[in-house]
């Protein structure tokens, strides 16, 4: 989701989405309901892709595959999950009080 867009919501995409992903998909009508204002509350966008990118940065002109070898052993860094975690409940508290509203300018 980006900018407001709504997260696949086409009948086509949930179809497919559907089939491939059974029950795991997350969006508008699908089983597993997507948030309002998700990129603040969404992991993937406040924290993983930012930290993989500090750890990856001296290898971004590497070759391919060495550049692979670094994004995969980033998601196995030591406290992963955790770090990755540990605002969720800020994050949401916020995104309460702001009435579903952006919330980054009062992380600081």
């Amino acid at each position: 989701m980006h900018d407001g867009a709504p997260a696949h919501f086409s009948h086509r995409t949930r179809q497919i989405l559907d089939a491939r992903f059974p029950e795991k998909w997350i969006g508008r009508d699908g089983l597993i309901t997507w948030p309002a204002r998700s990129p603040d509350l969404n992991v993937l966008d406040y924290f993983v892709w930012g930290h993989v990118k500090d750890l990856i940065k001296h290898r971004r002109d590497g070759l391919e595959h060495e550049v692979r070898d670094e994004i995969m052993a980033a998601f196995n860094t030591p406290n992963m999950v955790h770090r990755a975690t540990r605002q969720i409940v800020r994050r949401t508290e916020l995104c309460s009080q702001a009435r579903g509203r952006h919330f980054e300018q009062l992380l600081h």
